[in-house]
């Protein structure tokens, strides 16, 4: 009988003892719970971290940039020359885990008219992650999408653009070889002479323009000075030039797109900056 009483007595003091821990846990959780709340809120985003970064697969997606501020709409100075060199030396962005985070594909640029600059597109493949079932991405946490600024960040160079073509699978490029004839009124001769069969255009990685043939004449038009004084023939003597070219284009929705976003049909103009002669307001007569 003794025995039990013991017995009965040391769980009782056993239950009081649990009972004033429970009771000391309870008033040190209440003091410090905004605590408990940071570690909590720390240790979930480890685990998402650490199941994003070395457990789950990631997502890849090939998008074509154009080389500039970033917005669409805003127009900014072009790229020269230096920065197109730099770009072409740039190979991949790496994430903290040393993971590409882009990979730099392809460069093509076409001279701008006019200037020492150029249009610079990039192919690049980037790691992305899915934004729940919306079907959209999001690189470096900002969603992405045609028409999207997006800042790329290589070793030895940075900068911006917008992006104008998203793809699940790799961007191909795939052209046609049309013959275009160009026409201008009232050309210099200098111009004419200067002009050379197999001038040539080239966007970085192949010759997309080339001067095949020319020609010249004379039109019925009289030609005034800015003066307003009609012009001597018998110093300007050659009054059109029609130049054959070899042309690669791109077919968009029923349009030839030549450069990524000049559409070239007859009586539009045509502006190109060649290796050896800019052709300053020539207008396309037929594309065969």
């Amino acid at each position: 009988m003794k025995r039990k009483i013991q017995q009965k007595t040391a769980n009782n003091q056993q239950l009081k003892a649990q009972s004033s821990k429970l009771k000391s846990a309870l008033i040190f959780f209440k003091k410090n719970y905004f605590l408990f709340i940071i570690v909590g809120c720390v240790g979930f985003v480890g685990v998402v971290a650490f199941y994003k970064l070395f457990i789950s697969k990631p997502t890849y997606v090939y998008a074509k940039i154009k080389v500039g501020q970033g917005l669409w709409w805003a127009s900014t100075q072009k790229p020269s020359l230096w920065f197109i060199k730099a770009i072409q030396q740039a190979k991949e962005q790496k994430d903290l885990t040393g993971k590409p985070l882009v990979t730099l594909i392809s460069t093509t640029y076409y001279p701008y008219y006019g200037s020492s600059q150029y249009d610079v597109y990039i192919t690049v493949k980037l790691k992305v992650s899915v934004i729940g079932k919306t079907g959209t991405y999001s690189f470096n946490r900002e969603t992405i999408g045609v028409s999207s600024p997006i800042d790329l960040e290589f070793p030895n160079v940075q900068f911006s653009g917008t992006i104008i073509e998203i793809s699940n699978t790799p961007i191909y490029e795939v052209t046609e070889t049309k013959i275009v004839y160009l026409y201008k009124k009232n050309v210099n001769p200098w111009e004419y002479d200067q002009i050379q069969i197999g001038d040539f255009l080239s966007n970085g990685k192949e010759n997309i323009f080339k001067v095949l043939a020319k020609e010249r004449g004379e039109t019925n038009d009289v030609l005034l000075s800015d003066l307003g004084k009609q012009i001597n023939w018998d110093t300007e003597p050659y009054r059109y030039v029609k130049i054959k070219a070899i042309i690669k284009v791109k077919k968009e929705d029923g349009n030839y797109v030549f450069g990524e976003e000049a559409v070239v049909s007859p009586g539009r103009g045509l502006s190109l900056v060649l290796n050896n002669l800019t052709l300053n307001d020539y207008t396309i007569i037929k594309i065969e």
